[in-house]
């Protein structure tokens, strides 16, 4: 279970050791973000597809595809359309959800161009200069693209 950020400077050498690894993109977040969903003197900062949050797990997609290690996701966000939407977007194939979810990201999903969305995705990724919030960027997507989120 990848849940903590020291990890990120290890993922060549943890992939070459596993059979698979599974993000808890819960704990992730909040341990690389330093933000508690749950306090309401910070809770407002807790955006799930904040540019720094998706680069960390297109890193991790990426070192799972390097080294050919299966790489899946757990955690709320793998739950809710539009963010499912960017884990497809940054590399993430598997992921794991409440049985209620299902439907609404397999909407999704059948409408989605992956290589189109990951294209735009990453860009934006990599502008360092776009003060754009993915979530605009992924909303303008799904709404062009006629994807129910």
């Amino acid at each position: 279970m990848l849940e903590v950020p020291s990890l990120m400077w290890q993922l060549d050498e943890l992939m070459a050791e596993v059979d698979f690894v599974s993000v808890g993109s819960n704990d992730l977040f909040q341990f690389s973000m330093a933000v508690d969903r749950g306090n309401a003197r910070v809770s407002d900062r807790f955006d799930i597809l904040g540019k720094p949050f998706l680069r960390i797990l297109r890193d991790i997609a990426r070192a799972g595809e390097r080294n050919r290690t299966p790489v899946t996701l757990c955690g709320e966000m793998a739950g809710k359309p539009l963010s499912a939407m960017a884990l497809i977007g940054v590399g993430f194939r598997s992921v794991s959800m409440a049985a209620t979810s299902i439907g609404p990201v397999k909407a999704m999903l059948l409408g989605l161009d992956v290589e189109q969305l990951s294209a735009e995705l990453n860009a934006a990724l990599d502008d360092t200069r776009s003060q754009e919030p993915v979530r605009t960027l992924l909303m303008r997507f799904a709404e062009v693209n006629n994807i129910p989120v």
